[in-house]
């Protein structure tokens, strides 16, 4: 897949030119995919996943809603086909293990890695899910198997909403204690940033602040 792992969405035009050169066409010729299901884990109850989908529409030729929840429940052709059909995902924020949690047991995990033409748009607990793993806080859902491993579809970390007001302790200092708990390369990243993943190159997108911290050797 082609990732634009954002910590608030497409929140500039530097983003959203990277999920232009990712699609490789204009927004208005592009299908989307909308995933709410992490919201759905999250304290904040339903209305992340409502503001999510309000504020999903950049203009794309078409969207539509993929609820990971429902899918056990669905003739796995049928959404399969959806997704394929998709030139984006949408992934909402939220919980990040109860997403990982349902993104295994749909079966969307198996998927992901057969789509490479498709674009992955992650927004916070979206572009962690395919992380290594997380910290989880005393407030996450906790999957039955009680592990903090998330789909590892990309070698490093991510911290997101850096320096965010309303998350004040959200500071670059507990960004340096959080890599150093995580062991493994990560980015701290703030809302007006994005980790951009293609043909096996990461690159950073921004019109804020990031850091990327790498392990001692």
């Amino acid at each position: 897949m082609r990732l634009l792992l954002t910590s608030a969405g497409i929140t500039n035009q530097s983003i959203r030119d990277a999920l232009v050169d990712l699609l490789g066409k204009p927004v208005a010729e592009a299908h989307a995919l909308c995933i709410p299901t992490a919201g759905y884990g999250s304290s904040f109850g339903p209305v992340g996943p409502w503001r999510f989908l309000r504020g999903a529409d950049l203009g794309w030729k078409s969207v539509g809603v993929l609820e990971l929840t429902a899918l056990p429940s669905i003739d796995r052709e049928r959404w399969v086909q959806w997704v394929r059909a998709a030139d984006v995902l949408l992934v909402n924020g939220g919980d990040t293990l109860y997403l990982s949690h349902w993104m295994r047991e749909s079966g969307l995990a198996d998927l992901l890695p057969s789509l490479p033409e498709t674009v992955y748009v992650g927004i916070s607990a979206g572009s962690l899910v395919l992380t290594p793993r997380v910290v989880r806080d005393l407030d996450d859902w906790m999957p039955p198997t009680g592990d903090d491993r998330t789909l590892g579809l990309v070698d490093f970390s991510i911290f997101p909403h850096l320096n965010h007001p309303e998350l004040p302790e959200n500071t670059m200092a507990a960004a340096e204690s959080w890599a150093a708990e995580i062991g493994g390369p990560a980015y701290a990243i703030d809302d007006a940033t994005a980790v951009k993943v293609a043909g096996g190159a990461v690159d950073v997108v921004s019109e804020g602040n990031w850091k990327l911290f790498t392990p001692a050797p």
